[in-house]
């Protein structure tokens, strides 16, 4: 049998939740990768015009996939949690969040809502830093007991 979690301090409002080592390396990968590909295109003195604009324009379409893969986070404030996630952004207030999992195996952190429905929070990931997102998660959940129904299960 497991000791309980330790009661975790919510931090002082507003935080941003991020996976920030993930998003560093996604975004230095497509930094990288775009200048390797211009400099390829440009090198390569066989390739017209219209070759070294398709080089150019595919390795913007890698640099913003990569981008946007970077993009989750979750903002809370006084009045509620913006989650970000890939494509989609959505307001809650303290009140909807009923329950912040991080269960093991979970890929990132998920919410219980007030309606019954669980909802992917993409900005606290696992991945890379496994340890962080085990206190960020822990945070947001003291931040949804303190301002809301909230309860655990981290």
């Amino acid at each position: 049998m497991s000791a309980p979690a330790p009661r975790t301090e919510p931090p002082a409002l507003p935080v941003t939740f991020r996976p920030t080592r993930t998003r560093v390396v996604l975004l230095s990968v497509g930094v990288v990768m775009f200048a390797v590909i211009t400099v390829v295109a440009f090198t390569l003195e066989q390739l017209s015009a219209g070759e070294r604009t398709s080089f150019v324009f595919t390795a913007l379409v890698f640099l913003g996939v990569l981008a946007l893969l970077s993009r989750p986070k979750i903002v809370a404030d006084d009045s509620g949690v913006t989650v970000v996630n890939l494509t989609r952004t959505r307001r809650l207030s303290w009140a909807e969040i009923v329950r912040v999992n991080l269960r093991v195996g979970d890929p990132w952190v998920f919410l219980d809502l007030s309606d019954g429905t669980s909802m992917p929070a993409l900005g606290i990931q696992p991945g890379i830093a496994k340890e962080q997102a085990i206190r960020d998660a822990r945070a947001l959940r003291a931040l949804a007991e303190n301002h809301g129904t909230g309860t655990d299960n981290c």
